[in-house]
């Protein structure tokens, strides 16, 4: 079983609800696509390459000053449970996990330091990613872009002159940035006006998807909007152009909240004392169920209809309450409804400490 405390910050210093607009902004993730010169992509790579690969930034990681805290975790040397641990952790993608219906690469492995990760032999050889608390992203970005700097001068990165950053996908050529914000918008949900938004999203050159990127589902009233192309445009440019539209987007979240309370008040405290008197009493929660629930609550201290409960709490109360995660405390694999009661027990004692 993997022991989280050997990893700095157990990979969970983005939960602290510490950033700017953290009530609906749950976290800033930067990421950079990198590949290394002289080796094929790593879909196409074999066992070796991506071995010698691994080898080669192994080394490179070893110098760096600003990941000098780090540790390296090899992701094709752990059981299924601790890879999608990682996972439901956002420290790894499905995909070098193991977790999309095919084995785990060889060579699949993430080195973490505070608030940083790199995957290695994800899509690309290299993933370097930054996760910070809130709506960060100016800070985030400072992070990896110092570290791409450092790490691309032990390095050679595979760069063309016209194109920018080779990638596996042509989506990521250019930049190879990714730029992505988790962000909770259950007012536009309940005022119906969410519809309006993500189209206009998409109309504007963003994205959005579900808590866990590409191929998630949307649950529990939480998106994730992200650049959609990183050619053509300038890091800057792609940064200052999210940071914008997504102020905008937090604006009308923040108005449909304020239409709630002036239209429908007393409904809306009554839903949302009900999700909260369920996650305080169930004994057994399906994972949707808890995600449905947690995001009223969450609107409800955001609205301070609740008081005394934290955004820290609630935001472990995301994470810490799926599979993976009630696996790991219970020290043995759960089957799907033994997690469910073991959900609703978490769930009901961590509240039940943040009321004492």
């Amino acid at each position: 079983m993997l022991d989280l405390s050997l990893l700095p910050d157990g990979g969970a210093s983005w939960l602290d609800a510490s950033g700017e607009h953290a009530d609906i902004v749950i976290s800033t993730r930067i990421r950079l696509a990198r590949n290394l010169e002289g080796y094929a992509f790593t879909p196409r790579a074999r066992d070796g390459e991506r071995l010698r690969i691994l080898t080669q930034v192994r080394e490179a990681f070893a110098s760096l000053r600003s990941i000098e805290d780090g540790v390296l975790v090899r992701v094709d040397e752990l059981p299924p449970e601790d890879r999608l641990l990682l996972h439901e952790r956002h420290l790894v993608s499905k995909e070098l996990a193991g977790l999309n219906d095919q084995p785990v690469r060889t060579g699949a492995a993430v080195y973490l330091s505070r608030g940083v990760g790199i995957m290695v032999n994800e899509e690309d050889h290299l993933r370097l990613q930054a996760l910070h608390s809130g709506f960060h992203v100016s800070d985030a970005f400072g992070v990896i872009e110092r570290l791409d700097a450092e790490l691309g001068n032990k390095v050679p990165y595979a760069f063309h002159n016209e194109f920018g950053y080779l990638t596996a996908c042509p989506t990521n050529v250019g930049t190879g940035l990714r730029a992505s914000v988790l962000i909770h918008l259950p007012g536009l949900v309940l005022t119906k006006e969410i519809g309006k938004v993500l189209a206009g999203l998409q109309q504007v050159g963003l994205t959005y998807r579900g808590m866990y990127g590409e191929g998630s589902e949307v649950v529990g009233n939480f998106f994730q909007i992200s650049n959609q192309t990183t050619l053509g445009r300038s890091e800057g440019e792609l940064l200052d152009y999210l940071v914008r539209v997504v102020r905008h987007v937090i604006e009308r979240e923040e108005e449909a909240r304020r239409v709630l309370l002036r239209d429908a008040g007393y409904i809306i405290e009554d839903k949302l004392w009900r999700a909260f008197g369920t996650l305080r009493y169930a004994r057994s929660l399906s994972f949707e169920e808890a995600m449905n629930y947690l995001s009223g609550v969450r609107l409800a201290v955001g609205l301070k209809l609740i008081s005394g409960l934290s955004v820290y709490t609630l935001n472990k109360l995301l994470i810490f309450s799926q599979l993976a995660h009630l696996g790991h405390t219970e020290g043995r694999a759960l089957t799907e409804s033994e997690a469910n009661v073991a959900r609703a027990r978490y769930v009901r004692e961590t509240l039940a400490a943040e009321a004492e």
